[in-house]
């Protein structure tokens, strides 16, 4: 330890008061050496965080700049405010330092060099507790974010201010996101044992103030034009879109899966730029890979699945709604309730997953039972039943599950079901939720948490915010004061 650190310590008033403390809780007539093991616990946690605040405290004072001017992105900033104090929160709780200000020439917004060398967020954040509630945020609202870091002694970080400070960071990863996710990427490998990468898309609806807006003025215009116009979807809900890569060994085991979570746009356009990329950086390092895509029978998704980058992929529509579609044949043949339509739902399900060619011999015993169903009190079912068959009769060229099995390929699309349901319903359904900004924030931050990226792109989002600022000290002179921005 150097003397300078030395004598900070020394002076440390939390320091004096923990050692107090301490010594009094060792002699047996004092107050605190009847203190219960809890309430000790507690006073130590108090006295702890207020030394460790000191010591931060000095920490980011050394950050300050008293120059006659600064530099920062080539641009001169000349000093307006001297020692003014301000207070940050950290993960122990508020720290208040004095600091300079700087405005440029001609007027304008003030400029902190202590916030930009120190990687101060949002003006207020320090690094470590913006990591801290912004991963928090990605799994809880901001009122339990600030009750949690209260229950965990972190006084500070608002219910306001947690719900701010995602979007912010949201803001800036936006503006970078294909180089850090392009970077994101060159920092994983492919592992040895993969054989195969499967591409999935899918979407959930969302409860949006947006969409309730856009629901409203279709009803009204429908109801000028004195027509009853359909909505589809709910009203008030849009479709957020989620993504997955994911890497398969020749058993068909899951190795790793890469999540993506979209906000609601226009045909899903940055879900599937994603997509290409992910799957481009894998195909780079392993050409050899079996490309698959698994989607379920939506229109939307093989729009993307059926372009020519997918040529050489092996289309597979997930067994479990082909099972779903198949279950709606047998009740409409049946009878919802019936025991035998059970059974031999049962039995086409398997005969379709495990017999090759049994798609085809489902659909032909199905089209016999719709010669059969004539008649009024048969209409509905025989209506139900063509459309369980004509789904499968477009669909049936993707359906060879026995023979993707005996490739050792999946035949399944639950992790991106999967990833519907995690990404976006848990946290973005909760009752009584109705969304109009910050979706994407959160779908961010859960994307790459789920995907084992979100140390990585933490790395780059506080990199971003630790600025290189040069002092200009009398006489002219220039002095770089601080460190060059780390590559994450």
């Amino acid at each position: 330890m150097t003397q300078d650190s030395m004598s900070t310590l020394s002076g440390l008033a939390s320091l004096a008061k923990l050692q107090e403390f301490l010594m009094a809780r060792s002699q047996e007539s004092s107050p605190e050496a009847t203190l219960t093991f809890e309430a000790f616990a507690v006073e130590l946690g108090h006295a702890v965080r207020g030394l460790e605040n000191e010591l931060k405290a000095a920490a980011l004072s050394r950050d300050d700049l008293d120059a006659d001017a600064v530099i920062v992105g080539g641009t001169a900033w000349h000093q307006c405010l001297c020692g003014q104090p301000k207070t940050s929160q950290s993960a122990s709780g508020p720290i208040t330092v004095r600091r300079h200000l700087y405005r440029p020439a001609g007027g304008g917004k003030r400029l902190c060099p202590l916030d930009l060398r120190a990687g101060g967020i949002a003006g207020l954040d320090t690094p470590v507790l913006a990591r801290q509630v912004s991963s928090l945020r990605g799994q809880m609202t901001s009122e339990e974010t600030s009750t949690l870091c209260n229950a965990l002694g972190v006084s500070g970080p608002s219910r306001r201010s947690g719900d701010r400070l995602p979007k912010w960071l949201s803001t800036v990863w936006e503006d970078n996101r294909k180089a850090w996710e392009e970077a994101l990427r060159q920092h994983e490998e492919v592992p040895a044992e993969a054989s195969v990468v499967a591409v999935s898309l899918d979407g959930v609806m969302v409860p949006d103030k947006d969409g309730q807006r856009e629901a409203k003025a279709t009803r009204e215009a429908a109801k000028e034009q004195g027509v009853c116009k359909q909505l589809s979807g709910p009203a008030g809900y849009r479709e957020v879109g989620c993504g997955t890569v994911t890497l398969y060994d020749e058993e068909a085991k899951r190795l790793r899966t890469v999540r993506y979570g979209r906000a609601p746009e226009d045909n899903k356009k940055t879900l599937t730029e994603q997509l290409d990329a992910e799957l481009a950086s894998m195909v780079a390092v392993r050409p050899d890979l079996q490309l698959v895509a698994l989607a379920d029978g939506a229109e939307d998704n093989w729009r993307y699945c059926d372009r020519p980058a997918y040529d050489h992929a092996i289309k597979s529509v997930d067994h479990g709604h082909a099972s779903q579609h198949l279950k709606a044949a047998v009740a409409a043949s049946y009878g919802a309730t019936s025991v035998a339509g059970r059974a031999e739902s049962a039995r086409l399900r398997l005969m379709v997953r495990d017999q090759p060619g049994g798609v085809a011999q489902g659909i032909a015993a199905r089209c016999g039972l719709v010669r059969k169903m004539g008649g009024k009190r048969l209409k509905r079912r025989r209506k139900l039943l063509i459309a369980a068959l004509t789904y499968f009769k477009n669909q049936r060229d993707r359906m060879d599950y026995a023979g993707y099995q005996a490739q050792g390929l999946p035949i399944g699309s639950g992790v991106v079901e999967a990833a519907c349901k995690t990404l976006a319903t848990q946290r973005l359904k909760r009752s009584g939720m109705s969304w109009r900004d910050g979706k994407q924030a959160i779908l961010t931050i859960r994307s790459l948490q789920q995907s084992d990226r979100w140390a990585s792109a933490w790395a780059l989002l506080s990199g971003h915010f630790r600025v290189e600022v040069m002092a200009v000290r009398k006489r002219g002179h220039l002095r770089e004061l601080t460190f060059t921005q780390k590559a994450a």
